[in-house]
């Protein structure tokens, strides 16, 4: 239907398309139905910008208030387990061909782009990510097989991470990626090694400076391309989501070199379930700006020749588990936000935490760790999973 005819269209009739309707009703989803998935509609203009923009015309609509759900996580999980979300991505074609065309001509992760997610993201407040966040302030997938809070199960993560990488003391180890200084204080606490670490935030490094006062640690602005020297052991946590895959290349080559003969790598990132040309709309215009999620196969073509893949661990269900636990603390916490922020972040922020459960409850987002060495190596490695 052209656009000029659906607006009309919209204009004269108060109930939802019956294409809109159809397509919800495969994932049990009805609109202003009785269940706690089903959306609420307050605004009809909804309906136009879900058939005109797909998801960004759905995520705009939520922030403005113009629909609601009571389980906006079982909303999400439903429609990605019915791949309805491909459906949504499919309307607003020329958006879609845009957005498509626009990660396969253009590198969206050059160095002079690279801090636009901290300016965007990172960089909102130290205060937000205080309050979701455990006491190690890790903004990435916890590991809950044997943990009762977020406190445990990021704990359990961070020294899985250690102990997969067979840490000894004297060891120099680089984290791209550092966040607020989480893992690289806690290899250094508990581990006695000597810890480099880089982000793209100005806001994360200046916390994890003061965090890490005293250690055997530097924490550095800047963009891993700039990399130079000899390390032990490398990780990355929650950064690879951001390199995109133009950059995997040289991502992996600067890894490669900068990795000691025997050392080891442990790359720790989500995974899409499928290869796709581009990410989702709202994610990027709104959360994560120029970010890409890698696929199995991107990962494995793009290691190939430069790392041996000496165990791949996939717990990506715990990540459902971890956002749900980061959104009940947000949540709590907002009495005290609401006077930095306004009523439209909250639901921004809401809109995100619920939709990546979703993804992570539906399958289709993995968690990986991969733990890589060079061809060059003669350790022996023993895969493990703690406790």
């Amino acid at each position: 239907m052209p656009k000029t005819s659906l607006n009309h269209y919209m204009e004269r009739h108060a109930t939802p398309p019956e294409t809109l309707v159809n397509l919800l009703a495969k994932a049990d989803i009805t609109i202003n139905g009785d269940a706690p998935w089903d959306v609420q509609v307050h605004d009809e203009t909804v309906y136009r910008d879900v058939l005109t923009r797909g998801s960004l015309g759905l995520g705009q609509a939520y922030i403005e208030g113009r629909w609601e759900c009571a389980r906006l996580d079982e909303f999400f999980h439903r429609v990605m387990r019915a791949n309805l979300d491909e459906a949504l991505g499919g309307w607003g074609k020329l958006q879609l061909l845009g957005d498509v065309l626009r990660h396969v001509l253009f590198n969206l992760q050059t160095p002079q782009r690279a801090y636009q997610v901290a300016q965007q993201h990172y960089d909102i407040g130290n205060d937000v990510f205080e309050a979701m966040l455990d006491s190690s302030m890790s903004y990435s997938c916890g590991y809950w097989a044997h943990a009762e809070s977020l406190e445990q199960a990021q704990q359990h993560k961070l020294d899985m991470i250690c102990r997969k990488l067979d840490l000894q003391p004297g060891e120099r180890v680089l984290e791209i990626g550092c966040g607020w200084g989480g893992l690289v204080r806690h290899m250094a606490m508990h581990y006695g090694v000597e810890v480099l670490g880089i982000t793209v935030s100005k806001e994360q490094q200046k916390l994890a400076r003061e965090r890490c006062a005293g250690l055997p640690v530097r924490i550095e602005l800047m963009d891993y391309r700039r990399l130079d020297g000899q390390f032990d052991k490398i990780v990355s946590v929650g950064m690879f989501e951001h390199v995109g895959p133009k950059n995997y290349g040289i991502y992996f080559d600067t890894a490669h070199h900068l990795l000691k003969d025997n050392g080891l790598f442990l790359l720790h990132t989500i995974g899409n379930h499928k290869t796709a040309l581009q990410t989702d709309a709202w994610i990027d215009r709104y959360i994560f700006p120029n970010g890409k999620l890698p696929s199995a196969s991107e990962i494995t073509t793009a290691i190939e020749k430069k790392f041996l893949i000496e165990d791949w661990h996939n717990f990506g269900q715990d990540y459902d588990r971890t956002l749900m636990a980061w959104w009940e603390k947000f949540n709590r916490a907002w009495p005290e936000l609401q006077f930095q922020y306004d009523e439209s972040f909250y639901r921004m922020w809401k809109y995100y935490l619920m939709c990546c459960a979703g993804y992570f409850r539906s399958r289709q987002g993995q968690l990986w760790q991969l733990v890589l060495s060079k061809r060059e190596s003669t350790r022996m490695y023993r895969s493990m999973r703690p406790l």
